[in-house]
């Protein structure tokens, strides 16, 4: 060995006896001073051999690559240094020493110890199923202590995303035989960390308690250990202000932004109290909206017509997307390739207006080269691919693609879905990348159900919403109550040959044994269907019915009227029919408004005992006012029964219930057979039903003051509704119209088990022979 003087590199154990290091130490310094007064020279090492020592798993070519100095090469003392942290740095090791013995580099290592299994110990919030994926460590590999540490973190980042944030998690290790240790993690969970109030600074035009119903996290609650959404989750209150940036841009507050979010930890630290500080700015509207191109093929009257916005409605950017996309499709419709529409914003502060110029222009000539799907392991391909209204080769159009992500997020069957477009294989083509990761789509429910008119009940449902992958939605049902049995099976194609045409099959069978009745029905339906859109809202839906009706279990306390219907036994229809339903709750203008109208027809007499035309009709409308804190609803609803051939029984005609005119019983108006006498000289008083009916439903729903966690609202209502119509006969009242007016009040109570609700009402016009009720609860849950 080459050098003046030998030394010792060793990272734990190594030690040099203090005697030999004075006299190494005196040694150099009178060399130095005696052979080199001007100058130091660095010390050198050849080794003509390199020992290992202490390896078992590990080869020793492995660790002689880690050191990096071959036989007989000079190397300084750093370098050995270098040697010893880079075999230190592979993580392999628990301890490494490197010591130079005459002309032998001898190096010595410890190897980590192999882990034999990974358990938690302490978690009672989140299974080991759940912590398992988190952690990276693997039985049967080395051990890492840094690789541990590493897991640890990430468990207690599960359990802040939870809301624990004072969750604590150590790893331990157990040594076992064979250089081998149990990695065991122990986890002290700690409490939920909830958000005692969520305040607002700078808000003039919205509440605090409005702008706390759009945001995701909630207030903490009176059922704080049931409700999970009031806990402080970081990432949600971020999510939080991107939602409350679009609440505010949607209703025309095109210049507010959030200040800051200040988020203080309780002095308990047990709560959060967390303020969004911000600056609403000024409400515009609408004002010119005008359609303009510099292509002399485009017709700007012909685009100018298709637009539905008008001045003077409040601006919303979700307003001027749907335009643009209206647009784009007109510009298909008519042949037109490779149109983009360029939407222009003039300001006028003056009057508080946008004024938008909506450009028709030509985009640059790219074609989609195709479509690639990564992710999907159950769904098929053809499910996804149907989102897109683009096929391989069409005019490529990023509106069109961010629409089809969208479209693909709807559907539920997928946790993430990512849509992005990367050039192809020329700058004229692009591929559009498809990246989803799937999530459970079935469903298995348990529930209870419970209502003034039904009683209690139990339900067992079955539904799964991409089934086989397919995208069909299959269901089944049971429910059983004390008055009724309701059994269902439902299944949807909504791609039916590729069109976009839903197909569905819907059978059920419904026994009946009301209290208010002295007789039992039974019901049962085949119904399948075809479901289109016919135009951006509306929809129609083609179907064929055919149904098995009987009454039975009738006892003296019958009358007349019903018993000779029950003695017709059992009839079979056979109809075909149509609904035509117009929808704007989601798609309309205002966010905070929308109607639903519904018309259809039943035609029955193509086969079966019975021949008639049913006609239903419905119109529902919601708006919100008074700054959004006040919900009005209105609904109008009615329908005519006309039989061709033969008479209506009471399963065919219209009996309503307390979800359509509040006040009464099932059947608690209409006419009515009320007889001192029937043929077994017993005394009956039985609903008919009737051949027509109107109802008219008029709420508000508003907040009472209470502490909005509470999830406690009050309603006032005003209902007005008649049934009537029958095929005649003796001892029959209340066949003529006559209208029955309602008023009440309502409280409404969101529970962890479901929603609440308390009517209470009044008659203030009936007939005398009518039932009333003037309290109900509704409620339904599943668990």
């Amino acid at each position: 060995m080459a050098g003046t003087g030998a030394w010792s590199f060793k990272t734990r154990q190594g030690r040099i006896g203090q005697a030999s290091k004075a006299a190494m130490v005196a040694l150099l310094v009178s060399t130095a001073w005696v052979s080199v007064p001007e100058r130091a020279y660095a010390q050198t090492f050849v080794f003509q051999s390199v020992s290992v020592q202490g390896n078992e798993r590990i080869e020793t070519a492995t660790i002689l690559t880690y050191a990096g100095i071959a036989r007989g090469q000079s190397v300084s003392a750093g370098q050995v240094n270098q040697a010893a942290q880079r075999i230190r740095d592979s993580g392999l090791f628990e301890s490494v020493t490197v010591e130079p013995q005459g002309s032998t580099l001898v190096i010595t290592v410890v190897e980590f110890p192999t882990i034999n299994r990974i358990s938690f110990e302490g978690n009672r919030r989140i299974d080991d199923e759940d912590l398992e994926p988190i952690v990276e460590s693997t039985p049967r590999r080395v051990f890492s202590p840094t690789q541990a540490e590493q897991d640890a973190a990430r468990i207690t980042e599960a359990y802040a995303q939870q809301g624990r944030i004072a969750a604590r998690v150590t790893p331990r290790i157990i040594r076992r035989s064979e250089n081998r240790v149990d990695l065991v993690f122990e986890i002290f969970e700690g409490d939920v960390v909830e958000i005692e109030r969520i305040g607002f600074v700078g808000n003039q035009e919205y509440s605090d308690r409005r702008l706390r119903r759009a945001l995701e996290t909630k207030q903490a609650g009176i059922f704080r250990r049931l409700i999970r959404s009031d806990t402080f989750i970081a990432d949600r209150i971020e999510f939080d202000k991107q939602v409350l940036s679009d609440f505010y841009a949607s209703r025309g507050y095109v210049d507010f932004r959030i200040n800051s979010v200040n988020a203080e930890l309780a002095e308990e630290r047990d709560g959060y109290f967390v303020n969004f500080n911000v600056i609403e700015g000024q409400q515009f509207r609408f004002g010119e909206v005008v359609v303009t191109s510099d292509l002399p093929e485009v017709d700007t009257d012909l685009f100018q017509e298709a637009l539905r916005v008008r001045p003077g409605v409040v601006y919303s950017p979700v307003v001027v997307e749907n335009s643009i996309a209206r647009l784009e499709r007109l510009a298909i419709q008519e042949g037109l390739d490779f149109i983009r529409v360029e939407p222009r914003i003039t300001r006028d502060d003056r009057n508080l207006e946008l004024d938008v110029e909506l450009l028709v222009t030509r985009g640059p000539r790219i074609f989609v080269e195709r479509i690639d799907i990564e992710g999907n392991t159950s769904t098929l391909d053809r499910v996804i691919r149907r989102q897109f209204r683009i096929v391989e080769g069409d005019p490529f159009n990023p509106r069109e693609i961010r629409e089809s992500a969208e479209r693909i997020r709807a559907l539920g069957f997928f946790s993430r879905a990512d849509v992005n477009a990367r050039e192809g294989s020329s700058p004229q083509q692009v591929v559009v990348d498809v990246d989803v990761e799937e999530q459970p789509t079935g469903s298995l429910g348990f529930g209870g159900t419970y209502s003034t008119d039904g009683g209690f009940g139990v339900n067992v449902t079955f539904r799964e919403d991409n089934f086989l992958g397919r995208g069909q939605k299959l269901s089944f049902g049971v429910t059983t109550g004390d008055s009724q049995q309701n059994y269902q099976f439902g299944f949807v194609e909504p791609s039916f040959l590729g069109r976009d045409v839903a197909f569905g099959l819907n059978l059920s069978y419904i026994e009946s044994s009301r209290n208010e009745f002295t007789y039992d029905t039974a019901v049962g339906t085949f119904q399948p269907s075809f479901t289109f859109p016919v135009s951006e809202n509306g929809r129609l839906q083609l179907r064929y019915t055919a149904a098995y009706a009987e009454i039975s279990n009738v006892n003296d306390d019958l009358g007349d009227i019903i018993f000779n219907e029950a003695q017709q036994g059992g009839r079979y229809s056979s109809s075909v029919g149509y609904t035509y339903s117009y929808d704007t709750r989601n798609t309309g203008l205002n966010p905070n408004a929308g109607v639903l109208l519904e018309f259809g027809q039943d035609f029955a007499g193509l086969g079966g005992d019975v021949s008639y035309i049913r006609t239903t009709a419905r119109a529902v409308a919601q708006t919100k006012v008074l700054n959004e804190e006040v919900t009005l609803r209105a609904s109008i609803e009615g329908g005519a029964l006309n039989f061709t051939n033969g008479q209506s029984t009471v399963n065919d005609r219209f009996l309503l219930g307390s979800s359509q005119l509040r006040g009464f019983e099932f059947g608690g108006i209409g006419p009515r057979e009320i007889n001192p006498s029937n043929r077994a000289g017993k005394s009956t008083n039985d609903a008919l039903g009737g051949n027509f009916y109107a109802v008219a439903r008029f709420e508000a729903e508003f907040p009472l003051g209470l502490p909005e966690e509470y999830g406690i609202t009050g309603g006032l209502f005003y209902d007005a509704g008649s049934v009537w119509g029958t095929n005649g006969g003796a001892n029959i009242v209340g066949e003529d119209f006559n209208l029955r007016h309602v008023v009440g009040a309502s409280i409404f109570w969101e529970t962890p088990i479901g929603p609440l609700r308390f009517n209470f009402s009044e008659a203030v016009s009936k007939r005398s022979f009518d039932r009333e009720r003037n309290f109900e609860l509704t409620i339904r849950t599943e668990f």
